[in-house]
């Protein structure tokens, strides 16, 4: 196991090797990453309905004045995720400056066609992508995961074996838990995958429920309010069922 998550870390660092590792940026408020799920629980109406509603989440006028309120700018990257090397980048690195940069990630978004369709739930590699992405990023005062799934972790290692090997001091991760496909997504986000301070959980009420999940949970990220801790619970790992 440890093997396998040196080689996978290894494989990501090389995968960056282009880019600028953790590029000074003055100014930078937030870097926010959004992660979508395209593993093959999805099928291709949810996925419409995840990349679509992230992209109106964005477009809200809520959104996009919290996005250009200050003082500082937002930096903004997305990517896709599923199998255990299956993770594309929509968006690389954005500071997110004017409304022509919203409209910009929001085409982006839009146009981008589905990455992966037919391979399983492997968090624990996305989350590393993840950690990753922000490793070689601005250095924004705050750094944010929101990693969105129907499904807990069925293919390589979970999110816990991911906070030990790849780079998350100081990164809060917090999670968009789509209720419909997996009993357990909820609980297990909670559990499992919200990480660090001030982390939460959102949940969607299935894929229709998504866009307006997203635009809460970006107000709540965006605005850095704290509501309340995600509660930690000393339960053994959860083991996806079937």
């Amino acid at each position: 196991m440890r093997q396998g998550l040196l080689a996978a870390a290894l494989w990501m660092a090389a995968a960056f090797a282009p880019g600028s590792a953790a590029a000074q940026e003055a100014g930078c408020r937030l870097a926010l990453v959004l992660a979508l799920d395209v593993s093959s629980s999805v099928d291709d109406r949810e996925y419409i309905l995840q990349r679509d509603g992230a992209a109106a989440a964005l477009d809200d006028p809520d959104i996009r004045r919290a996005l250009l309120a200050g003082p500082g700018h937002v930096a903004l990257a997305i990517y896709e995720w599923s199998g255990r090397r299956q993770n594309a980048l929509v968006l690389d690195w954005m500071a997110v400056r004017s409304e022509g940069d919203i409209d910009r990630a929001v085409a982006t978004l839009r146009g981008f066609p589905r990455s992966q369709t037919r391979f399983p739930t492997a968090m624990g590699y996305a989350l590393g992508y993840g950690a990753t992405l922000l490793a070689r990023g601005p250095d924004c005062a705050r750094r944010v995961i929101d990693v969105s799934g129907d499904g807990i972790t069925n293919d390589g290692f979970g999110p816990e074996l991911a906070y030990q090997h790849f780079p998350f001091t100081g990164v809060t991760v917090n999670g968009l838990a789509i209720l419909g496909a997996e009993p357990m997504v909820a609980e297990y986000y909670i559990r499992q995958v919200a990480r660090g301070p001030g982390a939460f959980v959102e949940l969607s009420e299935g894929y229709v429920g998504y866009r307006r999940a997203m635009t809460r949970k970006l107000f709540r990220e965006i605005n850095n309010l704290v509501v309340g801790e995600t509660r930690r619970v000393p339960h053994p790992p959860l083991v996806p069922r079937g």
